[in-house]
């Protein structure tokens, strides 16, 4: 893990240093935290151009470093270099001073940080019985970015082609899934890479919303809570946990040892855990979201006017360059950039006098986004029509839509409401009209993702929905606060108001980290056959396997003609030909060898995952053909 650390410490040093051309004052703490994530996506950008002229090769990844470091040239400017020993200064003072004050917030931090590494240390596991993940929700979207990774690494896919789709080109955001290859590349383990960045992301991502929370609303303590209560998100599902705790009669503590479900997701509840259901699971997002935060950060500055709009040119140049970085998202996290495109064109609307530094922001956005764009959108098989349609309630299905989102979220909706009211009537002055109005955008997304969906799966609405929470969490944490300090029996109040909003989601991190799921993805015959793929067949072949999420095929890093279908649905790709002829193929016969040369497949996988998927597997056909790798059940036969 040595080199994961090492790597991802260069990076934040050097996007760190990119800060202080947006970010005139800010702690050592912030900007590390900034840095890591802007490192880490400069790094991947230039990572995947370089390779796309040269391969994934080590010489390559170095280039890309030295890319990311290039920020470093901004402390030749000899006032940058005396802020930085400033703040320096100012880092170490707060560390020697001590204070109760100053111990409760490195608490916080460490508290926080420990929960991180222990969560995101179950997002993979080997043991000699093959790939475990801790993750409830991340049997399939493991495979998935393992998928990504291998084909990186040792699949030469480079200009990147969907793993799971052969021919087609890969559109999904994958600079997440391309740092990790390239940390492979340079040393580290598949592993190593995955939980670190993981840990770093998400630990950034705390730092991030707290200093955003904390700008909002001008109170350190307001800033902690939200944070807090964006990673420990949940609803109503305590209730169903005190009602299965009293039906199996344990102790507590042996209860929570043994918990038997999640609390914030499932047949009951579909808005899950932030940590559990999305930042886990979905990597794209661990790294695009802080990356938006701090676009926000830098949005809600010009807003309500703490950026020095008096100096008209430097604060024009500020805004361009922090929409140089939000137009990275389009190969970061997509559906971050829609957020930020609905939040941005509502500020527009709400305040046109600042028309010059939102055209600053919309002018850099589209210098990078619009090249990723172009090249996601030319040659994808995802079908955008499939993105876009009608549909009431998220994903309520049959419940009622007030009930669905009480029970999903308890009683946040309600205490947003009431912290409005409280807010406007306590701190009725230009800074609270500032802050109202910088929520509407969040509200509309959240009043649009209830009456539309903006993925072929209406569960994938979470995705912009995240950012609404995002909005709301520090107007919650304005009530909760306020509560708290109005009288010392209200803290009592105030508690017990978090702890109804933090227990489900509490339960579900509980459950992960202290590892009491144990999902194996891949057997162990599985990870043998693909090393010997790895290591025997050349880095092009086109593999024929099940449709399903974990065939061995995931491991080889080589291209599928297709995968699981339900990622192949979620992205809006048209599945069901391919389907049909993985079916014939599979089946034998003349007709199974002409498609076979059709499709330009080169090996097919005969395993347990085979056999298993309702498919006809006509394994006297295929014996005709030479096994080139073969372990336990697995063979993988060569039939081109």
């Amino acid at each position: 893990m040595l080199i994961s650390f090492a790597l991802m410490a260069i990076l934040s040093v050097g996007g760190g240093a990119l800060t202080y051309l947006f970010v005139r004052e800010a702690s050592i703490l912030w900007r590390l935290a900034a840095g890591s994530i802007i490192g880490s996506a400069i790094f991947g950008i230039a990572a995947f151009i370089v390779a796309c002229i040269t391969g994934l090769t080590g010489v390559g990844v170095a280039v890309a470093l030295i890319v990311a470091l290039l920020p470093l040239f901004v402390f030749l400017n000899r006032q940058e270099r005396t802020q930085m020993k400033r703040e320096f200064a100012h880092a170490r003072g707060k560390l020697e001073g001590g204070g109760l004050a100053r111990a409760g917030g490195l608490a916080f931090y460490v508290i926080f940080f420990v929960i991180f590494w222990l969560f995101f240390g179950q997002t993979m596991y080997e043991t000699d019985q093959g790939i475990f993940t801790g993750g409830s929700q991340n049997l399939g979207d493991l495979p998935f970015h393992l998928g990504a990774i291998y084909s990186f690494t040792d699949g030469a896919n480079f200009p990147p082609l969907n793993p799971s789709f052969a021919g087609a080109k890969f559109s999904y955001p994958f600079i997440a899934d391309l740092v990790t290859a390239c940390f492979v590349r340079l040393g580290a383990g598949v592993r190593d890479a995955m939980v670190v960045q993981n840990f770093v992301w998400a630990s950034a991502l705390l730092v991030l919303v707290e200093a955003f929370a904390r700008r909002l609303l001008s109170d350190r303590a307001m800033g902690r809570v939200a944070a807090a209560m964006l990673f420990l998100s949940g609803g109503l599902g305590f209730v169903w946990f005190f009602s299965d705790h009293w039906n199996q009669g344990k102790g507590i503590f042996d209860f929570l040892w043994s918990l038997p479900r999640d609390y914030t997701i499932g047949d009951n509840f579909r808005w899950g855990n932030s940590l559990v259901v999305l930042f886990i699971t979905q990597r794209s997002l661990l790294l695009g979201m802080p990356l938006t935060v701090l676009v926000l950060d830098h949005l809600w500055s010009v807003f309500s006017g703490d950026d020095d709009l008096r100096v008209k040119q430097s604060s024009l140049i500020r805004s361009c360059i922090v929409g140089l970085l939000a137009g990275l998202l389009p190969l970061v996290h997509l559906h971050s950039l829609a957020a930020l495109f609905v939040v941005t064109a509502a500020l527009f609307v709400i305040r046109p006098a600042l028309w010059r530094n939102w055209s600053a922001f919309g002018v850099g956005v589209c210098i990078t986004a619009m090249p990723a764009l172009i090249w996601s959108a030319t040659g994808s098989a995802s079908e955008s029509s499939r993105f876009i349609d009608l549909h009431f309630g998220w994903d309520r299905r049959d419940a009622n839509v007030f009930w669905f989102w009480l029970k999903n979220t308890g009683i946040l909706i309600p205490a947003v409401a009431g912290a409005i009211y409280l807010y406007f009537r306590s701190e009725n002055n230009k800074r609270s009209r500032d802050l109202l109005l910088f929520y509407v955008p969040f509200a509309l997304i959240f009043l649009l993702c209830n009456v539309a969906k903006f993925a072929p799966w209406e569960w994938d609405n979470i995705k912009l929905l995240i950012y609404w929470y995002l909005g709301s969490v520090p107007l919650v944490a304005y009530l909760a606060v306020r509560i708290w300090r109005y009288s010392t029996a209200a803290r009592a109040v105030s508690a017990i108001f978090v702890l109804t909003l933090i227990a489900a989601g509490s339960l579900d991190v509980w459950r992960t980290l202290s590892g009491q799921n144990r999902i194996k993805v891949f057997d162990a015959d599985a990870v043998r056959v693909a090393e010997k793929v790895r290591s025997s067949i050349p880095a092009d072949a086109v593999f024929l396997n099940a449709p399903t999420y974990n065939s061995a095929s995931v491991l080889t890093g080589r291209l599928s003609f297709i995968r699981y279908t339900g990622h192949l649905a979620s992205h809006g790709i048209d599945f069901a030909a391919r389907e049909s002829d993985v079916r014939t193929i599979y089946a034998g016969g003349g007709v199974a060898e002409l498609l076979l040369k059709k499709n330009n497949i080169s090996y097919v996988v005969v395993s347990p995952e085979e056999r298993a998927s309702g498919f006809v597997v006509n394994e006297a056909f295929f014996s005709r053909f030479p096994i080139e790798a073969e372990s336990g059940q697995y063979r993988i036969y060569r039939v081109k």
